[in-house]
C-alpha cells in the first residue's frame, strides 16, 4: 500500500514538474528581448506557414459546416413553423461555439502538429544545439516567431471561418430551401449582439490560439531526440490541444454566460 502511495506521489510530482517547466518555458518565450527588423521577417514567414497554409482546410470545413447546419436547422425549425429563424440559429451557433472550437481543433491538427514535428526535427538533428554554440538564441530564432504566428493566426482564421460558414448556410437556406433573403439577414441582425456573441467568440479564439501554440512549441522543444520521440510529441500535441480546447471552451462559456 505504501509503495502505491509513493508511486502515485512520484507521478504527481512529475506532472507538476512538467507544468512548472512549461510555465518557465512560456515566460522565456514571451519576454525575449525584441529585435524588430529581423523579428518581423521571421514572424511574416511563420504567419504564412502557420496561418495561410491552414486557410484552405479551414474555409472548406466552414463552408460544409455552415451548409449542414442550415439543412439541419431548417428541418428542425420547420416542425414548429419557425424556419425563418434559421439565420439566427446559424449565426449564433457559428459565432459563439462552432467557429472558435472547430477552427482551433483543425488548427491543432494541421498547424500544431507541423510546428511540433518541425521543432522536434531540429532537436533531433541538433540544429538547436548548434544555434546555442553559435550564440544564437533558439527561443528567439525558432520558438518565438512560431508562437506569436500561431497566436495571431487563429483569431483571424476564426473570423474567416464564421464568415464562410454563414454564407454557406445562406446559400443553402435561401437558394435551396426557399427562405426569403431579407428575412434571413434581418432575423440574424436583430438577434446577434456584437459584444455578447461575436466578441466572446473572438475572445475564445485568442485563448485557444495561445494554448494550442504553447502546447505545440513546448512538445517540439522538449521532445526526445529520435523519430519515435517526435512521433509521440506530435500525437501529444494534437491530443492535449484538443482536450484543452474543449475544456477551456466549457470554462469560458460558463464565465461568459454568468457575465451576461
Amino acid at each position: 500500500m505504501l509503495r502505491k502511495v509513493q508511486l502515485l506521489g512520484r507521478h504527481a510530482l512529475a506532472i507538476f514538474d512538467k507544468i512548472g517547466l512549461a510555465g518557465i518555458f512560456l515566460m522565456a518565450v514571451i519576454f525575449r528581448r525584441p529585435r524588430f527588423k529581423q523579428g518581423i521577417q521571421l514572424l511574416t514567414y511563420q504567419l504564412y506557414q502557420v496561418g495561410v497554409l491552414s486557410l484552405i482546410i479551414i474555409l472548406l470545413s466552414a463552408l460544409f459546416i455552415g451548409m449542414v447546419l442550415a439543412l439541419e436547422g431548417y428541418h428542425t425549425l420547420h416542425k414548429f413553423s419557425a424556419e425563418s429563424q434559421v439565420g439566427q440559429l446559424l449565426a449564433l451557433s457559428v459565432s459563439r461555439e462552432l467557429g472558435p472550437v472547430v477552427t482551433a481543433l483543425l488548427f491543432a491538427g494541421r498547424a500544431g502538429s507541423a510546428l511540433t514535428a518541425e521543432i522536434g526535427l531540429m532537436r533531433a538533428t541538433e540544429q538547436l544545439s548548434c544555434m546555442e554554440m553559435m550564440a544564437v538564441d533558439p527561443l528567439w530564432r525558432v520558438i518565438s516567431p512560431r508562437f506569436w504566428a500561431g497566436f495571431i493566426s487563429l483569431p483571424l482564421l476564426t473570423i474567416l471561418f464564421n464568415v464562410v460558414a454563414i454564407y454557406g448556410g445562406y446559400a443553402i437556406s435561401v437558394h435551396w430551401l426557399g427562405v426569403h433573403s431579407g428575412v434571413f439577414w434581418n432575423n440574424m441582425q436583430a438577434s446577434v449582439d456584437f459584444r455578447s456573441d461575436i466578441m466572446n467568440g473572438i475572445i475564445k479564439s485568442v485563448v485557444f490560439g495561445f494554448v494550442v501554440t504553447w502546447i505545440a512549441v513546448y512538445q517540439g522543444y522538449f521532445c526526445e531526440s529520435n523519430s519515435a520521440g517526435i512521433a509521440r510529441a506530435t500525437t501529444k500535441t494534437v491530443v492535449y490541444s484538443s482536450l484543452m480546447v474543449l475544456a477551456m471552451d466549457f470554462i469560458l462559456t460558463s464565465m461568459m454566460i454568468n457575465a451576461w
